[in-house]
C-alpha cells in the first residue's frame, strides 16, 4: 500500500479528481487531499469538501474512508482510498466545535498553522515563534477527542515542540524534509523529528523539489532524506507524501502574487517543481535498489502512517 499523506488539488469545486488515477501504477493506496488552507474561511473549505467528497464516490477506482478497514479493503482491491487534511485553522473560524463535523466528513489531518502566526501559535516563516497559544492548546486537546491527527508541517518550530508535548496521540508532519539534508525553512530539524517520533508520529518526507534540495524533486533526493529521517527516529516514525499540486501552473501564479503567504525561498530556485505521482509511485523500486528490506520499504511507503490512523482515528467518548 502507497500511503501519500498530502496532496493537493485546485481549491475550487470544479476541481477534476479523476487525477487521482494517476496513482494507480502503484497499485492499491490512499491519498489525503487538502480541502483548505490559509485564505480559506468556513463556507468555501465546507462547499470545497462537500464537493470533493461527491466526486470521489462517483468515481471508479476512487472511494471514501471512514476507517483503516475501509483504507484496508479499498487498497486490496487496488483502488484509491481518499481522506482529506487542512493547512490552518481558518477554516475552522474559530469555532472548536468545528473539528467534530470536519472529522465526520472525513478530514483526519490538520495543521494548525501555514507558514506565518495565527490565533493557534507560530508559522515556520516567521521571525518569531512564540508557541501554541492556549487556544491552540485546547485545539489539539478537541483534535485528540475526536480522531484529527495534529499536523506540524508549516508550522514553527516552537510551536512543533509545544503541540508534542501537549497531544496525548501522535503528531505528524504529514509533508517536510530534512533541514540537515536540505537548509530551506520549511524543512525541520531533527530534534523535531524526534519530538514528533517520541509521540509514535510519523515524518512524511515529501516530494517537492524546493524543499528536497535545488528544486530536484527527484527519487534520489527523495531517498537521501528518507535515509537521513530512518537515522534519526528510526524506520517506524518515517512515511511520505508528494505534496503534488494537481493545479500546479495555479499554485506558480499563488506563490508570485501572495507574499502574505511565502518569501523568497519558494522561488529562489525558478518555479517550483513537484515530484508527480507517476514518479512516486516508483519509490519502492528505488528503495529495493539499496537493499531495503520488504518490511522496511512496506513500513516507509504506508505501514507507519496506518498505524498513526489506527491509533488516532477513532474517538475518544
Amino acid at each position: 500500500m502507497i500511503w501519500d499523506q498530502h496532496a493537493c488539488a485546485e481549491l475550487v469545486e470544479t476541481a477534476d479528481l479523476t487525477e487521482l488515477h494517476r496513482y494507480r501504477g502503484g497499485g492499491g493506496g490512499l491519498v489525503s487531499l487538502n480541502v483548505g488552507f490559509a485564505p480559506h474561511g468556513p463556507e468555501v473549505a465546507a462547499s470545497v469538501l462537500h464537493s470533493f467528497r461527491a466526486q470521489v464516490e462517483a468515481i471508479e477506482g476512487l472511494a471514501l474512508a471512514a476507517s483503516v478497514e475501509d483504507v484496508d479493503r479499498i487498497a486490496a482491491a487496488g483502488d484509491t482510498a481518499v481522506v482529506f487534511d487542512l493547512e490552518d485553522v481558518a477554516p475552522l473560524g474559530g469555532d472548536l466545535g468545528a473539528v467534530a463535523a470536519l472529522t465526520a466528513l472525513g478530514v483526519r489531518t490538520l495543521g494548525p498553522v501555514y507558514n506565518h502566526a495565527n490565533a493557534a501559535g507560530g508559522g515556520c516563516l516567521d521571525a518569531i515563534d512564540d508557541g501554541l497559544t492556549a487556544w491552540g492548546r485546547d485545539l489539539v486537546a478537541e483534535m485528540n477527542v475526536r480522531g484529527m491527527v495534529p499536523d506540524g508541517s508549516h508550522v514553527g518550530a516552537r510551536t512543533t515542540f509545544d503541540m508534542c508535548a501537549v497531544s496525548t496521540r501522535p503528531v505528524v508532519f504529514s509533508h517536510s524534509n530534512l533541514r540537515a539534508v536540505w537548509d530551506h525553512p520549511r524543512n525541520i530539524t531533527d530534534d523535531q523529528a524526534r519530538a514528533v517520533a517520541d509521540t509514535g508520529g510519523v515524518v512524511g518526507v515529501t516530494g517537492v523539489g524546493i524543499f528536497l534540495g535545488p528544486n530536484t524533486p527527484t527519487l534520489e533526493a527523495m531517498v537521501r532524506h528518507i535515509e537521513h529521517a530512518v537515522g534519526v527516529v528510526g524506520i517506524a516514525h518515517v512515511g511520505v507524501s508528494t505534496d503534488f499540486s494537481f493545479d500546479w501552473e495555479t499554485f506558480r501564479d499563488v506563490l508570485a502574487t501572495s507574499p502574505e503567504l511565502y518569501d523568497a525561498s519558494y522561488t529562489a530556485w525558478g518555479p517550483v517543481e513537484w515530484m508527480p505521482p507517476e514518479t512516486f509511485v516508483q519509490l519502492g523500486g528505488a528503495l529495493a535498489a539499496r537493499g531495503w528490506a520488504d518490511a522496511d520499504i512496506a513500513a516507509v511507503l504506508g505501514g507507519n502512517f496506518r498505524r498513526v490512523a489506527l491509533e488516532s482515528w477513532e474517538a475518544h467518548a
